[in-house]
């Protein structure tokens, strides 16, 4: 939160959480040493794409609606597929 990586404090779990959500997706992957051990994250292409795509847009800071945080939640909790819904 200091960082500017996150608006509120998230617990450990929470944080591991929504990583591994943008892992699924394709926005990140995790950085492995030669020991097995992940201790860090980086962008993919697919991720560097949406970053440019989002400051080419001047970085702007719009809320979803309602509908969207519905769709978004129903999503990530049951794994359902985008196109279905």
């Amino acid at each position: 939160m200091l960082q500017g990586y996150t608006r509120q404090p998230l617990a450990e779990v929470a944080t591991e959480t929504e990583l591994l959500w943008l892992v699924d997706v394709g926005i990140l992957r995790r950085e492995v040493d030669g020991q097995g051990l992940t201790d860090s994250f980086r962008l993919t292409p697919l991720g560097r794409q949406v970053v440019e795509h989002w400051q080419r847009q001047g970085c702007p800071d719009r809320r979803a609606s309602l509908l969207d945080y519905v769709k978004n939640g129903v999503i990530r909790r049951l794994r359902i597929p985008d196109w279905l819904v």
